[in-house]
């Protein structure tokens, strides 16, 4: 590619936003807006808000960048992008591309070696892990677990035994049933914060245990959700739990609505034993 060609070619720049206070944008974003000729929203309405917010009067083309039209835009995107025009990607609150859109037009670019820079600012993730109290030297990010309540049942199995801290993202409609599942799964005792509308005037942080937690957000929570959970503590593998005492366990899932496999999974997972012989023992105990 000549240098001519290189110069010609736009830069994708990935602006994070406030995820609650306008006050919190980077110092960086106000200018961006201002410059941008073309941005990419998640929702063009928001932003314009955030652009009032900090006194920005917005220039450039403004166009729709969310879920269900995300992969249509990315080719359009790339064109403007190879023909010069610098593209700023931002969503409703924190980065994007990080549970929100932007990932497939980053791919995208990068792919076609297009110039991709970033404007970083304010994260639910690293903000609740922080205030939550628990250790964030190692953590993982689970984004938003399975809507169904068998594939969540079967995501938090898989992650009973991770030692690192675990952050997710949750609907208030689905979090009473999130925390019991992971009450249920990762144990009653284990460590956990609900942090609920991070910044903002109704700011929330609930610490205590996973059952503790359940039991308070029952009926529900409105605003945006981020849920922190200690890992595994060290030893939590190999249980000396009895069969006996996993085939209760399952009965218990399975009154509560899981599917007998789907209870399998999680008390094995839970009390350290063998999923194959918990298996046989409630299926031995059937007949």
């Amino acid at each position: 590619m000549t240098a001519d060609r290189a110069a010609q070619r736009g830069t994708l720049t990935i602006a994070a936003a406030p995820i609650g206070q306008a006050a919190d944008a980077s110092a960086r974003l106000a200018p961006a807006l201002a410059a941008a000729g073309l941005i990419a929203a998640e929702d063009t309405r928001r932003l314009r808000r955030l652009a009032t917010a900090l006194g920005v009067r917005l220039t450039g083309r403004v166009v729709s960048y969310y879920d269900d039209v995300e992969t249509r835009r990315v080719p359009g995107l790339l064109a403007e992008l190879a023909s010069g025009q610098d593209v700023l990607l931002v969503t409703d609150a924190g980065m994007p591309g990080v549970s929100d859109p932007g990932y497939r037009l980053v791919d995208a670019a990068a792919q076609a070696g297009l110039p991709i820079t970033v404007l970083p600012g304010p994260s639910a993730v690293t903000a609740a892990l922080a205030v939550s109290a628990l250790p964030t030297d190692r953590f993982v990010f689970e984004g938003f677990p399975p809507r169904r309540a068998g594939d969540r049942a079967r995501r938090f199995a898989e992650l009973a035994d991770e030692r690192r801290t675990i952050v997710f993202f949750e609907s208030p409609r689905r979090l009473a049933a999130t925390l019991a599942g992971l009450a249920q799964t990762f144990g009653a005792d284990r460590r956990a914060a609900v942090c609920r509308e991070l910044t903002k005037t109704h700011e929330q942080v609930l610490r205590g245990s996973l059952a503790e937690l359940a039991e308070h957000m029952a009926d529900g929570a409105l605003g945006e959700i981020t849920i922190v959970v200690a890992g595994a503590p060290a030893g939590s593998q190999g249980s000396t739990a009895s069969l006996d005492e996993g085939v209760a366990a399952v009965a218990e899932g399975v009154e509560a609505g899981l599917s007998r496999r789907e209870a399998v999974t999680a008390v094995a997972a839970e009390l350290g034993l063998s999923r194959r012989e918990l298996y046989n023992a409630v299926v031995g105990q059937k007949t």
